[in-house]
């Protein structure tokens, strides 16, 4: 493969002596040219290594590094690859990442991209382990909030691993050097075909325990185991441990394995220690430590309350000497009570007189109530002699307009008619008849004056022609129809 060096970019063998007339990079431009040619001699590769140092930053990005037993090399993950990498990036995963090759030039290094990413080496097993913790983590079994936090000084410690390796010794001699606390050891078999169960039944077995008596429930427990391939740490990513760790009731260490190894139990127990030792750590603090603090807390509080003494006698005799005569200082005050009272008095008397003279002069501006009442009277007269002649005046004015209307309603009636005398013929049911073809003979009809009504028959013959049927007339009233 063939790389093209950037014009001002020349082969040492080429270079010029000191001081010669070669153009020179500002830093900025030498990282950019480097840049350039990385970014386009690595265009798209696949890198294999295990990862560490995954860091999940706010922005959701990932930052990571890959190893291997002769280099390291940074990588990031951008948020928009995040999703689509197929594999939760974790410590001590091996996997095979493809991306590109790029650099960062504030820091004068160079990173892989990571477009994508799968699990190398022991795939099948990762995979395995990967869907059991997906399934787990779905239950709720790895939530921060079922975290418990350790006793600061437990009185028992429950220790859960072989009786006959390193890693027990290593605990003990850590508790001895720190803090001496009773230790109960629950020996199991850390691997092979039976080792998940007696670690499930252990954990178990020391949440049976009864908290009063010997042996009693120990106030924190851990489960440790020293360093080994992935295939000899399987007995703690097996489903039946990490559910006894969640469900256990007492907080719970898990230490299986060196830093980088990293099981199922580590996500469902309270604490993850690094190592067997630090979980001993994490466990107990150092009594000398605490005896040194508590004896400096109690030689700072005795100083403190000194000084607070010391602080508060000073203040109180410079209180004492700036107080003086208390007879003296009160004197003051009763002189300035006297005067007080004296003016106090007159100011009453002044008040009283001020008020008796206003409501004389207020007394002197009233008129007598037998004057109101008689004012009253005069006025309530004068109103209802002007409301009498009001409605006099009212009533002969309604009066008048009566007499005009019933004058002219008068002169509309079909009496007056009657009087210059014609006569309204009417048949038995009190309809007029105006023609001599609306009647028949041997009818009875009535016919009216204007000054009463005469009954009468009808004689002779009626017209041909057939009588049409007279629609019903409405009642208009006694005055009826002239028509």
């Amino acid at each position: 493969m063939s790389t093209q060096i950037e014009p001002g970019l020349l082969d040492p063998d080429e270079l010029p002596a000191a001081g010669g007339n070669l153009a020179p990079y500002t830093v900025g431009e030498l990282a950019r040219a480097v840049k350039r040619t990385i970014e386009g001699a690595y265009g798209l590769v696949r890198v294999r290594g295990e990862l560490m140092r995954v860091k999940r930053h706010t922005s959701g990005h990932i930052y990571l590094c890959l190893k291997d037993d002769d280099a390291s090399l940074d990588g990031v993950v951008w948020r928009g690859s995040v999703s689509r990498l197929g594999v939760v990036p974790e410590d001590g995963l091996e996997v095979i990442c493809t991306g590109r090759v790029t650099t960062y030039p504030a820091r004068s290094s160079y990173q892989l991209v990571i477009e994508s990413m799968e699990l190398a080496g022991q795939g099948a097993l990762l995979k395995l382990i990967e869907e059991r913790r997906k399934k787990l983590m779905a239950e709720g079994l790895f939530a921060a909030e079922r975290k418990r936090p350790l006793p600061s000084l437990p009185g028992v410690i429950g220790v859960v691993t072989s009786p006959t390796g390193a890693v027990i010794r290593d605990i003990l001699h850590r508790l001895a050097d720190r803090f001496p606390r009773d230790v109960l050891i629950w020996p199991v078999a850390v691997q092979g075909a039976n080792a998940a169960s007696e670690i499930a039944a252990a954990i178990a077995g020391f949440n049976a325990l009864p908290a009063t008596g010997w042996p009693r429930r120990p106030d924190v427990l851990i489960v440790a185991r020293g360093g080994g391939a992935i295939e000899d740490l399987m007995a703690f990513n097996e489903e039946i441990v990490v559910r006894a760790a969640a469900a256990s009731a007492i907080p719970l260490i898990s230490a299986v394995g060196h830093e980088t190894d990293t099981t199922l139990i580590d996500f469902a127990s309270d604490v993850r220690a690094p190592t067997p030792t630090a979980a001993a750590e994490f466990a107990v603090p150092v009594r000398l430590q605490l005896l040194a603090r508590v004896e400096d807390c109690a030689s700072r509080l005795l100083q403190q309350a000194e000084r607070a003494v010391a602080f508060k006698r000073s203040a109180l005799l410079a209180l004492e000497r700036g107080l003086g005569n208390p007879r003296h200082a009160i004197e003051g005050h009763v002189q300035r009570l006297d005067g007080l009272a004296e003016r106090l008095d007159g100011a009453l008397r002044n008040g009283l007189e001020r008020r008796g003279q206003n409501v004389a002069t207020w007394g002197a501006r009233l008129r007598h109530p037998l004057q109101q009442v008689q004012d009253m009277k005069r006025h309530l007269d004068g109103q209802g002699r002007a409301l009498d002649a009001g409605f006099r005046r009212t009533v002969d004015s309604a009066h008048a307009r009566f007499q005009r209307w019933g004058d002219l309603l008068e002169s509309y009636s079909y009496r007056g008619v009657l009087k210059r005398g014609f006569a309204l013929v009417t048949d038995s049911a009190g309809h007029a008849i105006g023609a001599a073809a609306d009647a028949r003979p041997g009818e009875e009809v009535a016919i009216e004056l204007h000054d009463g009504k005469l009954a009468a028959t009808v004689e002779g013959t009626a017209s041909p022609r057939l009588r049409p049927t007279r629609p019903a007339t409405p009642k208009t009233g006694p005055q009826g129809q002239l028509f």
